[in-house]
């Protein structure tokens, strides 16, 4: 037997329970992990709510972690029992002492790199990698905007944007993420709470606006992502932490200069064990060479996930959270 926190129905925090579960015998290309360390991040509320929904109810919930291989099934070749291990994508089921699933979304974690870190970088990292190295090569120069700044993903962009040269604006929500975003290599912040967004992009971009926008928040900045962008500039919306976008008039994109407008996600960019582990190798080495610093500010029992949860969402947190078992 093992815990693990599931979900009968969809709500608020309250719905998670701690449970006893009988952990499945890994099948043909699966592999069984004994989570050292989970990843806590705001596509688990998604799920928890109801806005995504899992394959069935009871559900498991959770994506990311970081183990040790206990068992492998059959037909797999690239990872062995006692392999340090991490993963960003699913199945639901992070949240859990054991978690199976196929050995195609693991990789293999350097000694260098710590379950912590990994559980608290592989999906925020990995996402800030296809975010800015794929879904638009930024270039040494270009100056864009990233909401959030000071948040998970936010502060992973604000380092990694610095390093390739890149004038990244930040929006936060108060003068202490301001600094924070500062601090790890935004070129400039805007204080949503108090400051106009688009005047100040304006004002910073001498009138260009950028040439992309990352937006994780969804619904309440769509509209002002929008207008910060230059004339076919690319709206990357890769996330809805106030809500998902709906309603979408395409002539809106015309009005406001022929823009375009894509929403990725990690897995069509974590599509193959090749293509997950290079992604990976990228940002462990980014770690290793400290251009980029994995910041866990909290840390919570597995078993207190609707607490950490909580947190999450009413944004009192600040950097990577980890959930221990």
């Amino acid at each position: 037997m093992a815990k693990r926190i599931q979900f009968s129905q969809h709500g608020g925090p309250e719905v998670l329970q701690w449970v006893d579960f009988e952990p499945q015998a890994p099948g043909p290309q699966h592999v069984s992990v004994r989570n050292q360390a989970v990843g806590l991040n705001f596509i688990d509320t998604y799920f928890r709510s109801g806005l995504y929904a899992p394959p069935s109810l009871p559900s498991g919930l959770g994506t990311e972690g970081a183990g040790v291989v206990e068992a492998v099934g059959e037909g797999v070749e690239h990872i062995k029992v006692g392999d340090r291990v991490a993963y960003a994508v699913g199945p639901l089921g992070a949240y859990s002492e054991v978690h199976v699933l196929p050995a195609a979304n693991l990789v293999k974690l350097p000694d260098t790199i710590s379950f912590e870190q990994a559980a608290a970088v592989m999906l925020k990292g990995l996402t800030v990698q296809y975010l800015l190295r794929q879904t638009y090569a930024v270039q040494p120069g270009q100056t864009i905007l990233f909401h959030a700044a000071a948040g998970g993903v936010g502060s992973l962009a604000c380092q990694w944007a610095k390093a390739l040269g890149v004038k990244l604006i930040g929006t936060v929500s108060s003068a202490e993420k301001a600094e924070r975003a500062k601090a790890l290599g935004a070129w400039a912040t805007i204080d949503y709470s108090r400051e106009d967004v688009v005047k100040r992009v304006l004002e910073l971009t001498d009138g260009k606006k950028c040439p992309v926008v990352y937006d994780g928040v969804g619904q309440d900045t769509w509209l002002t992502s929008l207008d910060c962008l230059a004339p076919r500039g690319l709206m990357v919306s890769f996330g809805n932490a106030s809500g998902a976008v709906s309603g979408v008039n395409l002539g809106i994109l015309a009005q406001k200069g022929s823009l375009y407008v894509t929403r990725p996600t990690l897995a069509s960019y974590a599509n193959s064990a090749a293509n997950t582990q290079a992604m990976a190798d990228e940002l462990f080495g980014m770690i290793a060479s400290g251009k980029l610093t994995v910041d866990i500010q909290q840390r919570y029992p597995l078993s207190e996930a609707a607490k950490a949860q909580a947190e999450l969402s009413a944004r009192r947190t600040v950097g990577s959270t980890v959930l221990l078992p």
